[in-house]
Protein backbone atom coordinates (compact mmCIF):
# COMPACT_ATOMS: atom_id res chain seq x y z
CA UNK A 1 0.00 0.00 0.00
CA UNK A 2 1.31 3.34 -0.70
CA UNK A 3 0.52 6.55 1.02
CA UNK A 4 -1.16 9.56 -0.45
CA UNK A 5 1.03 12.33 -1.06
CA UNK A 6 -2.09 14.47 -2.38
CA UNK A 7 -1.52 16.30 0.63
CA UNK A 8 2.24 16.91 0.83
CA UNK A 9 3.87 20.57 2.10
CA UNK A 10 6.03 21.66 -0.93
CA UNK A 11 7.30 24.43 1.42
CA UNK A 12 10.22 23.11 2.22
CA UNK A 13 12.40 26.05 3.36
CA UNK A 14 13.49 24.55 6.85
CA UNK A 15 16.23 22.42 7.52
CA UNK A 16 15.84 19.15 10.03
CA UNK A 17 18.36 16.44 10.73
CA UNK A 18 17.84 12.69 9.96
CA UNK A 19 20.40 10.01 11.99
CA UNK A 20 19.65 5.87 11.53
CA UNK A 21 20.18 3.68 13.71
CA UNK A 22 20.91 0.04 12.23
CA UNK A 23 21.04 -3.10 14.40
CA UNK A 24 20.09 -7.07 13.76
CA UNK A 25 16.70 -7.89 14.85
CA UNK A 26 18.01 -11.39 16.29
CA UNK A 27 20.76 -9.74 18.74
CA UNK A 28 20.43 -5.82 18.65
CA UNK A 29 24.23 -6.04 17.52
CA UNK A 30 25.00 -2.55 15.45
CA UNK A 31 25.65 -3.17 11.89
CA UNK A 32 28.32 -1.17 9.82
CA UNK A 33 28.96 -0.50 6.59
CA UNK A 34 24.88 -0.51 5.83
CA UNK A 35 24.06 1.61 2.88
CA UNK A 36 21.16 4.07 3.42
CA UNK A 37 19.59 5.47 0.42
CA UNK A 38 16.95 8.28 1.01
CA UNK A 39 14.63 9.83 -1.05
CA UNK A 40 11.83 12.76 -0.53
CA UNK A 41 8.22 10.64 -0.48
CA UNK A 42 6.99 12.96 -3.23
CA UNK A 43 9.71 12.38 -5.64
CA UNK A 44 10.83 8.50 -4.86
CA UNK A 45 12.92 8.64 -7.99
CA UNK A 46 15.44 11.08 -7.06
CA UNK A 47 18.08 10.29 -4.29
CA UNK A 48 18.79 12.99 -2.36
CA UNK A 49 21.60 11.69 -0.02
CA UNK A 50 22.90 7.92 0.12
CA UNK A 51 25.03 7.23 3.39
CA UNK A 52 26.86 4.17 4.97
CA UNK A 53 26.72 3.14 8.67
CA UNK A 54 29.90 3.26 11.43
CA UNK A 55 30.62 0.88 13.63
CA UNK A 56 28.34 1.63 15.97
CA UNK A 57 25.15 0.75 13.59
CA UNK A 58 24.67 4.56 12.81
CA UNK A 59 24.80 7.33 10.32
CA UNK A 60 25.84 11.19 11.30
CA UNK A 61 23.30 13.26 11.07
CA UNK A 62 21.85 14.06 7.50
CA UNK A 63 20.70 17.69 7.05
CA UNK A 64 17.16 17.21 5.20
CA UNK A 65 14.40 20.02 4.19
CA UNK A 66 11.66 20.63 6.25
CA UNK A 67 8.59 22.90 5.90
CA UNK A 68 8.74 25.64 8.28
CA UNK A 69 8.62 25.28 11.71
CA UNK A 70 5.82 27.60 12.83
CA UNK A 71 3.71 25.22 10.72
CA UNK A 72 4.19 22.69 13.77
CA UNK A 73 3.87 25.45 16.64
CA UNK A 74 0.24 26.32 15.61
CA UNK A 75 -2.59 23.88 14.40
CA UNK A 76 -3.11 24.51 10.98
CA UNK A 77 -4.56 22.10 7.23
CA UNK A 78 -0.68 21.65 6.00
CA UNK A 79 1.23 18.83 7.22
CA UNK A 80 4.10 20.45 9.29
CA UNK A 81 6.56 17.71 8.79
CA UNK A 82 8.27 16.30 5.59
CA UNK A 83 8.32 12.59 4.88
CA UNK A 84 11.13 10.68 3.03
CA UNK A 85 11.45 7.05 1.61
CA UNK A 86 14.49 5.08 3.46
CA UNK A 87 16.00 2.06 1.32
CA UNK A 88 18.75 0.21 3.74
CA UNK A 89 20.62 -2.85 2.43
CA UNK A 90 23.82 -4.50 4.45
CA UNK A 91 26.08 -7.52 3.01
CA UNK A 92 24.15 -10.76 4.63
CA UNK A 93 20.88 -8.82 5.62
CA UNK A 94 17.51 -8.52 3.97
CA UNK A 95 17.15 -5.47 2.44
CA UNK A 96 14.18 -2.95 3.79
CA UNK A 97 12.39 -0.04 2.78
CA UNK A 98 10.77 2.59 4.97
CA UNK A 99 8.18 4.67 3.46
CA UNK A 100 6.93 8.34 5.40
CA UNK A 101 9.92 8.79 7.86
CA UNK A 102 8.72 12.22 9.15
CA UNK A 103 11.28 15.09 9.52
CA UNK A 104 10.28 18.34 11.29
CA UNK A 105 12.26 21.38 11.03
CA UNK A 106 15.37 22.48 13.63
CA UNK A 107 14.74 18.85 15.55
CA UNK A 108 16.95 15.87 14.72
CA UNK A 109 14.73 12.25 13.61
CA UNK A 110 15.87 9.35 14.80
CA UNK A 111 14.97 6.28 12.59
CA UNK A 112 15.93 2.30 14.13
CA UNK A 113 16.08 0.00 11.69
CA UNK A 114 16.74 -3.85 12.79
CA UNK A 115 17.24 -6.05 9.96
CA UNK A 116 17.09 -9.70 9.78
CA UNK A 117 19.64 -11.70 8.54
CA UNK A 118 19.76 -13.30 4.66
CA UNK A 119 19.33 -16.63 6.38
CA UNK A 120 16.16 -16.08 8.58
CA UNK A 121 13.44 -17.87 7.83
CA UNK A 122 10.79 -15.61 9.01
CA UNK A 123 8.42 -13.54 6.80
CA UNK A 124 9.92 -10.04 5.73
CA UNK A 125 7.61 -7.13 7.80
CA UNK A 126 8.77 -4.63 4.28
CA UNK A 127 8.00 -2.29 3.23
CA UNK A 128 7.11 -0.70 6.32
CA UNK A 129 4.87 2.70 5.91
CA UNK A 130 4.55 5.17 8.87
CA UNK A 131 1.00 6.17 8.52
CA UNK A 132 -0.23 10.25 9.11
CA UNK A 133 0.95 11.22 12.61
CA UNK A 134 -2.02 11.64 14.80
CA UNK A 135 -2.32 15.64 14.97
CA UNK A 136 -2.55 15.34 11.19
CA UNK A 137 -3.95 12.59 10.08
CA UNK A 138 -7.50 11.23 11.03
CA UNK A 139 -7.65 9.00 13.55
CA UNK A 140 -10.92 7.75 16.39
CA UNK A 141 -11.80 9.84 19.66
CA UNK A 142 -10.74 8.05 22.14
CA UNK A 143 -13.73 6.62 24.09
CA UNK A 144 -13.85 8.20 27.49
CA UNK A 145 -12.82 6.40 30.69
CA UNK A 146 -12.75 6.46 34.41
CA UNK A 147 -9.24 8.07 35.37
CA UNK A 148 -9.44 5.39 38.02
CA UNK A 149 -9.82 2.09 37.17
CA UNK A 150 -11.11 -1.11 39.02
CA UNK A 151 -8.25 -3.81 39.49
CA UNK A 152 -9.24 -7.36 39.51
CA UNK A 153 -6.97 -10.69 39.44
CA UNK A 154 -6.04 -12.27 36.19
CA UNK A 155 -4.18 -14.92 37.64
CA UNK A 156 -0.85 -13.78 36.92
CA UNK A 157 0.84 -10.80 38.15
CA UNK A 158 -1.39 -9.02 40.96
CA UNK A 159 0.49 -5.78 41.57
CA UNK A 160 0.65 -3.83 44.85
CA UNK A 161 3.12 -1.60 43.80
CA UNK A 162 3.74 0.91 40.50
CA UNK A 163 6.38 -1.11 39.11
CA UNK A 164 7.84 0.01 35.55
CA UNK A 165 7.64 -3.01 33.31
CA UNK A 166 10.53 -4.02 31.56
CA UNK A 167 8.28 -4.89 28.21
CA UNK A 168 4.90 -3.70 26.70
CA UNK A 169 3.05 -6.02 24.75
CA UNK A 170 1.10 -3.65 22.10
CA UNK A 171 -1.81 -5.19 20.11
CA UNK A 172 -1.72 -3.52 17.19
CA UNK A 173 -5.26 -2.99 16.58
CA UNK A 174 -8.48 -2.45 18.61
CA UNK A 175 -8.98 -5.27 21.25
CA UNK A 176 -11.31 -7.50 19.15
CA UNK A 177 -8.91 -7.50 16.25
CA UNK A 178 -7.80 -11.33 16.60
CA UNK A 179 -5.61 -10.96 13.42
CA UNK A 180 -3.89 -8.25 14.18
CA UNK A 181 -0.07 -8.91 15.89
CA UNK A 182 1.48 -8.58 18.97
CA UNK A 183 4.55 -6.68 19.65
CA UNK A 184 6.86 -6.98 22.61
CA UNK A 185 8.51 -3.39 22.71
CA UNK A 186 10.91 -2.16 25.68
CA UNK A 187 8.79 0.31 28.07
CA UNK A 188 11.46 3.41 27.33
CA UNK A 189 10.90 2.55 23.55
CA UNK A 190 6.77 2.51 23.67
CA UNK A 191 6.71 5.48 25.46
CA UNK A 192 9.55 7.37 22.99
CA UNK A 193 7.08 6.19 19.68
CA UNK A 194 3.70 6.78 21.46
CA UNK A 195 5.15 10.48 22.08
CA UNK A 196 6.25 11.14 19.18
CA UNK A 197 3.66 9.79 17.03
CA UNK A 198 1.28 12.28 19.23
CA UNK A 199 2.73 15.42 20.07
CA UNK A 200 5.48 17.97 17.81
CA UNK A 201 9.29 17.51 18.53
CA UNK A 202 9.68 21.01 17.99
CA UNK A 203 6.91 21.74 21.06
CA UNK A 204 8.51 23.89 24.55
CA UNK A 205 10.42 21.64 26.44
CA UNK A 206 7.66 21.76 29.56
CA UNK A 207 4.80 20.86 27.00
CA UNK A 208 6.80 17.89 25.76
CA UNK A 209 7.47 16.75 29.27
CA UNK A 210 3.85 17.08 30.38
CA UNK A 211 2.91 14.97 27.78
CA UNK A 212 4.97 12.53 28.50
CA UNK A 213 4.19 12.18 32.06
CA UNK A 214 0.26 12.03 30.95
CA UNK A 215 1.03 8.91 28.05
CA UNK A 216 3.26 7.25 31.04
CA UNK A 217 0.45 7.68 33.83
CA UNK A 218 -1.94 6.47 31.12
CA UNK A 219 0.37 3.05 29.95
CA UNK A 220 1.01 2.32 33.78
CA UNK A 221 -2.31 2.86 34.95
CA UNK A 222 -3.29 -0.52 31.84
CA UNK A 223 0.05 -2.56 33.19
CA UNK A 224 -1.13 -2.02 37.58
CA UNK A 225 -4.59 -2.62 36.42
CA UNK A 226 -3.62 -5.64 34.34
CA UNK A 227 -6.48 -4.13 32.05
CA UNK A 228 -7.16 -6.07 28.90
CA UNK A 229 -5.47 -9.20 31.15
CA UNK A 230 -8.46 -9.09 33.34
CA UNK A 231 -10.69 -9.43 30.44
CA UNK A 232 -9.15 -12.23 28.60
CA UNK A 233 -6.23 -10.95 26.42
CA UNK A 234 -2.54 -11.34 26.40
CA UNK A 235 -1.59 -7.83 25.79
CA UNK A 236 -0.95 -4.55 27.99
CA UNK A 237 -2.52 -2.52 25.54
CA UNK A 238 -3.07 -1.85 22.16
CA UNK A 239 -2.68 0.53 19.49
CA UNK A 240 -5.80 1.90 19.01
CA UNK A 241 -6.22 5.56 19.35
CA UNK A 242 -10.03 4.82 20.22
CA UNK A 243 -8.47 2.66 23.46
CA UNK A 244 -5.07 3.82 24.33
CA UNK A 245 -2.36 5.42 22.22
CA UNK A 246 -1.43 5.07 18.89
CA UNK A 247 2.00 3.32 18.81
CA UNK A 248 3.24 2.86 15.34
CA UNK A 249 5.52 0.02 14.30
CA UNK A 250 8.79 0.70 12.92
CA UNK A 251 8.12 4.87 12.73
CA UNK A 252 11.10 7.33 13.65
CA UNK A 253 11.19 9.07 17.39
CA UNK A 254 12.68 12.03 18.39
CA UNK A 255 16.15 13.23 20.07
CA UNK A 256 14.36 16.02 21.93
CA UNK A 257 11.75 13.35 23.48
CA UNK A 258 13.92 10.87 23.70
CA UNK A 259 16.32 12.48 26.32
CA UNK A 260 12.83 13.54 27.96
CA UNK A 261 12.07 10.09 28.28
CA UNK A 262 15.24 8.35 29.31
CA UNK A 263 15.21 11.72 32.14
CA UNK A 264 12.18 10.64 33.46
CA UNK A 265 10.60 7.26 32.60
CA UNK A 266 10.06 6.10 36.29
CA UNK A 267 7.81 8.96 36.79
CA UNK A 268 3.75 9.12 36.49
CA UNK A 269 1.03 11.47 38.18
CA UNK A 270 -0.74 10.89 40.98
CA UNK A 271 -3.72 11.77 43.32
CA UNK A 272 -3.57 11.72 47.22
CA UNK A 273 -5.05 8.58 48.43
CA UNK A 274 -5.11 6.93 45.25
CA UNK A 275 -2.30 3.88 44.96
CA UNK A 276 -2.95 3.23 41.02
CA UNK A 277 -1.22 5.51 37.97
CA UNK A 278 -3.99 7.86 36.89
CA UNK A 279 -5.42 7.07 33.85
CA UNK A 280 -4.83 10.73 31.73
CA UNK A 281 -6.57 10.82 28.74
CA UNK A 282 -6.45 14.14 26.20
CA UNK A 283 -7.48 14.72 23.11
CA UNK A 284 -5.70 17.07 20.30
CA UNK A 285 -7.86 19.92 20.89
CA UNK A 286 -8.97 20.99 16.95
CA UNK A 287 -9.43 17.78 15.15
CA UNK A 288 -10.97 16.02 17.91
CA UNK A 289 -13.11 18.14 20.95
CA UNK A 290 -12.34 16.73 24.57
CA UNK A 291 -16.03 15.97 25.25
CA UNK A 292 -15.32 15.37 29.14
CA UNK A 293 -13.82 18.41 31.16
CA UNK A 294 -10.84 17.50 32.82
CA UNK A 295 -8.88 15.98 30.10
CA UNK A 296 -5.56 17.91 28.74
CA UNK A 297 -5.73 19.24 25.21
CA UNK A 298 -2.25 18.22 23.28
CA UNK A 299 -2.82 22.10 21.36
CA UNK A 300 -3.90 23.37 24.63
CA UNK A 301 -0.41 22.56 26.29
CA UNK A 302 1.62 23.68 23.67
CA UNK A 303 -0.11 27.13 24.05
CA UNK A 304 0.62 27.15 27.78
CA UNK A 305 4.26 25.94 27.19
CA UNK A 306 5.40 28.82 25.17
CA UNK A 307 3.52 30.79 27.59
CA UNK A 308 6.58 29.52 30.28
CA UNK A 309 3.97 27.50 32.21
CA UNK A 310 6.39 24.27 34.25
CA UNK A 311 4.96 20.67 33.61
CA UNK A 312 3.17 20.08 36.60
CA UNK A 313 1.34 23.80 35.69
CA UNK A 314 0.68 22.70 32.45
CA UNK A 315 -0.68 19.27 33.98
CA UNK A 316 -2.81 20.90 37.00
CA UNK A 317 -4.43 23.25 34.54
CA UNK A 318 -6.28 20.30 32.57
CA UNK A 319 -6.30 17.87 35.01
CA UNK A 320 -6.21 19.83 38.59
CA UNK A 321 -4.62 20.62 41.41
CA UNK A 322 -4.63 17.60 43.12
CA UNK A 323 -2.41 16.04 40.40
CA UNK A 324 1.29 15.72 41.28
CA UNK A 325 4.09 13.74 40.22
CA UNK A 326 4.77 10.50 41.30
CA UNK A 327 8.07 7.74 41.24
CA UNK A 328 7.55 4.21 40.83
CA UNK A 329 8.95 2.07 43.08
CA UNK A 330 10.58 -0.39 41.14
CA UNK A 331 12.54 -0.61 38.13
CA UNK A 332 12.01 -4.02 36.56
CA UNK A 333 14.46 -5.72 33.84
CA UNK A 334 17.64 -4.39 35.42
CA UNK A 335 20.75 -5.79 36.60
CA UNK A 336 21.20 -2.87 39.36
CA UNK A 337 19.44 0.15 40.12
CA UNK A 338 20.73 3.36 40.44
CA UNK A 339 22.48 4.08 43.44
CA UNK A 340 20.64 7.16 43.42
CA UNK A 341 23.10 9.99 43.24
CA UNK A 342 25.41 10.50 40.14
CA UNK A 343 29.02 8.82 39.47
CA UNK A 344 31.61 10.59 38.34
CA UNK A 345 35.65 10.88 38.83
CA UNK A 346 36.94 9.88 42.17
CA UNK A 347 33.69 7.76 42.89
CA UNK A 348 34.91 3.91 43.83
CA UNK A 349 32.69 1.39 44.96
CA UNK A 350 30.08 -1.78 43.95
CA UNK A 351 27.91 0.41 41.89
CA UNK A 352 31.09 1.69 40.10
CA UNK A 353 32.15 -1.75 39.42
CA UNK A 354 28.78 -2.87 37.79
CA UNK A 355 28.68 0.34 36.09
CA UNK A 356 32.27 -0.41 34.37
CA UNK A 357 31.17 -4.15 34.16
CA UNK A 358 27.99 -3.20 32.22
CA UNK A 359 30.26 -0.57 30.24
CA UNK A 360 32.71 -2.96 29.26
CA UNK A 361 30.57 -5.58 27.76
CA UNK A 362 29.29 -3.07 25.35
CA UNK A 363 32.27 -2.27 24.30
CA UNK A 364 32.58 -5.31 23.14
CA UNK A 365 29.82 -4.74 20.59
CA UNK A 366 30.32 -0.93 20.39
CA UNK A 367 33.60 -0.74 18.85
CA UNK A 368 34.01 2.79 19.33
CA UNK A 369 33.43 2.58 23.19
CA UNK A 370 36.86 2.68 25.55
CA UNK A 371 36.82 -0.92 27.06
CA UNK A 372 37.23 -0.44 30.86
CA UNK A 373 38.68 -2.22 33.95
CA UNK A 374 36.41 -3.31 36.40
CA UNK A 375 38.13 -1.89 39.14
CA UNK A 376 35.48 0.07 41.19
CA UNK A 377 37.29 3.15 40.93
CA UNK A 378 36.15 5.85 38.59
CA UNK A 379 39.01 7.35 36.80
CA UNK A 380 39.52 9.01 32.99
CA UNK A 381 38.91 6.23 31.44
CA UNK A 382 35.98 5.14 32.82
CA UNK A 383 35.23 9.08 32.27
CA UNK A 384 36.06 8.99 28.87
CA UNK A 385 34.32 5.60 28.00
CA UNK A 386 30.86 6.74 29.20
CA UNK A 387 31.19 10.21 27.03
CA UNK A 388 31.76 7.91 23.80
CA UNK A 389 28.67 5.45 25.13
CA UNK A 390 26.61 9.12 25.62
CA UNK A 391 27.71 10.26 21.78
CA UNK A 392 26.39 6.93 20.68
CA UNK A 393 23.05 6.94 22.42
CA UNK A 394 22.09 10.26 22.23
CA UNK A 395 22.73 11.47 25.82
CA UNK A 396 24.19 14.39 27.00
CA UNK A 397 28.00 13.95 26.64
CA UNK A 398 29.11 14.91 30.27
CA UNK A 399 31.57 11.68 31.35
CA UNK A 400 29.02 11.30 34.96
CA UNK A 401 26.78 8.77 35.18
CA UNK A 402 23.54 10.11 35.71
CA UNK A 403 20.20 8.45 36.35
CA UNK A 404 19.23 8.67 32.65
CA UNK A 405 22.85 7.26 31.91
CA UNK A 406 22.55 5.00 34.24
CA UNK A 407 19.80 3.06 33.06
CA UNK A 408 20.45 3.63 29.31
CA UNK A 409 23.91 1.67 30.32
CA UNK A 410 21.50 -0.91 31.29
CA UNK A 411 19.04 -0.84 28.72
CA UNK A 412 21.68 -1.56 26.35
CA UNK A 413 23.86 -4.27 28.35
CA UNK A 414 20.57 -6.14 28.81
CA UNK A 415 19.92 -6.08 24.87
CA UNK A 416 23.27 -6.73 23.65
CA UNK A 417 23.98 -9.52 26.06
CA UNK A 418 20.99 -11.65 25.89
CA UNK A 419 20.14 -11.64 29.86
CA UNK A 420 16.78 -10.24 28.65
CA UNK A 421 14.45 -10.79 25.99
CA UNK A 422 13.82 -7.61 24.86
CA UNK A 423 11.43 -7.82 22.35
CA UNK A 424 9.91 -10.89 22.57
Amino acid sequence: MKKDLSACATDLTDRGFLQVNIVNIENNFPIQNATITIRNQASPDQILEQVTTNSSGQTGEIELAAPPLEYSLSPGDVRPYAEYQLDISAPGYKPMRIEGTELLANTTAIQPVRLEPENDPQPEENPIIIPDHTLYGTYPPKIAESEIQPVGESGEIVLSRVVVPQTIVVHDGVPTDDSAPNYYIPYRDYIKNVASSEIYATWPQSTITANVLAIMSFTLNRVYTEHYRNRGYDFTITSSTAYDHKWIYGRNIYESISVIVDEIFDNYLSRPEVRQPILTQYCDGRQVQCLNRGWMTQWGSCDLGEQGYSPIEILRNFYGNSIYINTAEEISGIPASWPGYNLNSGASGQKVRQAQEQLDAIATIYSAISRVNPDGIFGPATAKAVREFQSIFGLPQTGVIDFATWYKISHIYVAVSGIGELYG
